[in-house]
């Protein structure tokens, strides 16, 4: 079997409770043994080495640098890793290491809860077979983004909050290896509810499976 682990914590208004809550019913009905986690001390714990994935649920707070670099050792030696929104890519905002391994990082959502598209741009990749673009309601994240990322979906922004950035296309679903892991990153579902949405559960699912280490 399989083995995850979820850490969830930091700042609550991204209900990291919840969210673990419903991903570790996901994982385990795919057959995963999930453990969970409320300190980012799980981090350093030598053990993670021999898992399969992780989840970080963990907006902003800090880590101690010991403990990023065994996360980081662990996704960069198989582990993979997979999460969403601010729980993964606007945690540890000190911590390059951190951000390097995750391909993005959170710097702004012009006009908070908006109205916007998110577009498929991959239909070909597995994660997305079947998945159309769609409309959604909630924060359009406009992220720092890594180059090397293989990215599956983008927004494009309008330019009615920030007009200087009207036409830019952000990419909002990716994937990318780090090492010999796999990382997968989607940056929707501020609130749990959210992970409700069938394109968005569906991705995360699919994201999550293709991370994880067999």
């Amino acid at each position: 079997m399989r083995k995850a682990l979820i850490v969830w914590g930091g700042w609550p208004g991204h209900d990291p409770d919840l969210c673990a809550s419903m991903i570790r019913g996901w994982l385990k009905a795919e057959g995963f043994e999930v453990q969970i986690e409320t300190t980012t001390e799980a981090f350093g714990d030598p053990g993670i080495h021999d898992l399969s994935l992780i989840i970080p649920i963990y907006t902003m707070s800090k880590i101690e640098k010991a403990d990023a670099l065994n996360l980081c050792a662990a996704v960069r030696s198989g582990v993979g890793l997979a999460g969403h929104h601010g729980g993964m890519c606007d945690a540890f905002r000190d911590s390059v290491d951190y951000q390097f391994m995750c391909g993005g990082q959170w710097v702004a959502h012009p006009g908070n809860i908006i109205d916007y598209k998110v577009d498929v741009t991959r239909p070909d990749d597995p994660i997305m077979k079947g998945v159309k673009s769609f409309e959604h309601r909630s924060e359009q994240y406009y992220m720092h983004i890594d180059p090397a990322i293989e990215v599956l979906a983008t927004t494009t922004f309008t330019g009615e909050h920030a007009s200087w950035i009207d036409g830019v296309v952000m990419p909002v679903v990716w994937k990318k290896r780090y090492g010999a892991g796999r990382v997968f990153y989607s940056s929707l579902g501020h609130r749990a509810y959210e992970l409700d949405v069938p394109e968005i559960r569906t991705l995360m699912t699919r994201g999550m499976l293709w991370a994880a280490r067999e």
